[in-house]
């Protein structure tokens, strides 16, 4: 029996405060900017923020990137960021750059834009200060671009030793590890058939034991360095669904047309959209976020008119539903 196991280590008392503080702030739970911010997270979590395309999905893992790269402080100002890595794995290959780039210029400006408001010395416009800034953040945003299921695998085999090399290097932990999406592969790899050679008698990878390959070595990469999980998914049709209607706007429908949308939205949601996710995923996601575009949309002086989107939480359920709209600075909440 270890000591874990044994209800004695506990009356003994015989952790050190660096112990102490090393689990107590591992395992402090945190919230993240909307749409996240209504559960708290901590690390062991898999997050699956599942959608149609587009639904915000790149834009809410960007957003909580731009989060845990900024600084807390930085020469005296607080940027109220996490301060830490992120591993973003882009299997879908769009990831754009200058979006995240954009993010945070954005989120700096505004701490800058707020200082100067209030005579902190700090000159607006400062080109060296924000590429400075910038620079130290983006060397924690460690970015993997993978073809395929067997380098996405072959990736998280060699992760550790990889992030370990990157972290040390820093001087900082790594807090998130964001995934783009994770069902990228999936018609290609239902598709794909390898045939042996010769008298060669490898197995076979389905989909399934694909999946079930990468979950272990999520798995065996969390056990070595605790992580929180940010998936996108996208989601796909019913075979004998239309997509027609989903896809039309519906502000080109007719009123009664439109009247009919908007009573019967969930039966239609629950009927177009299916797992198609192997079990040894679905077991793996501890929470479970939808996001999908309304047929509303709200204007800004800024930015002018934008779409609005809106998420719920299915695991675990939540009887909340936000709306919020994506601008040059990240998302906003619509109240």
């Amino acid at each position: 029996m270890t000591d874990a196991d044994d209800p004695r280590a506990w009356i003994h008392g015989d952790e050190s405060a660096k112990a102490m503080l090393a689990r107590v702030l591992t395992e402090r739970s945190f919230l993240l900017l909307p749409p996240l911010h209504r559960l708290p997270l901590r690390v062991g979590n898999v997050v699956e923020i599942a959608g149609p395309s587009p639904s915000a999905k790149s834009q809410v893992l960007l957003q909580a990137a731009v989060h845990c790269i900024l600084p807390r402080e930085w020469r005296g100002l607080r940027f109220g960021g996490l301060e830490r890595m992120v591993i973003y794995f882009d299997l879908d290959c769009r990831f754009d750059v200058l979006r995240l780039s954009q993010i945070l210029k954005h989120r700096i400006k505004e701490v800058l834009g707020s200082t100067n408001n209030f005579g902190h010395g700090v000159q607006e416009g400062s080109q060296e200060y924000d590429d400075e800034l910038l620079l130290a953040c983006m060397r924690r945003f460690l970015y993997i671009r993978c073809y395929d299921s067997y380098e996405f695998i072959a990736a998280l085999k060699t992760m550790h030793s990889h992030a370990q090399t990157e972290s040390e290097a820093l001087g900082v932990g790594i807090q998130f590890l964001m995934i783009d999406s994770i069902g990228a592969f999936y018609w290609i790899d239902r598709a794909s058939q390898p045939s042996p050679y010769g008298n060669c008698t490898r197995k076979i990878m389905s989909f399934q034991n694909l999946v079930e390959s990468i979950v272990e070595e999520m798995r065996k990469f969390l056990e070595v360095q605790p992580l929180l999980v940010l998936a996108s998914k996208s989601c796909i049709f019913f075979a004998g669904s239309s997509t027609t209607d989903v896809q039309r706007t519906p502000t080109t429908w007719s009123s009664e047309d439109r009247n009919q949308w908007r009573t019967s939205n969930k039966q239609i949601e629950k009927f177009l959209y299916r797992e198609y996710m192997p079990s040894a995923w679905q077991a793996f996601v501890t929470h479970r976020i939808h996001l999908q575009v309304s047929d509303k949309c709200t204007y800004d002086r800024k930015y002018g008119t934008m779409p609005i989107y809106m998420s719920k939480w299915v695991q675990p359920p939540l009887n909340v539903n936000d709306q919020f709209a994506v601008g040059d600075g990240g998302i906003f909440l619509i109240t």
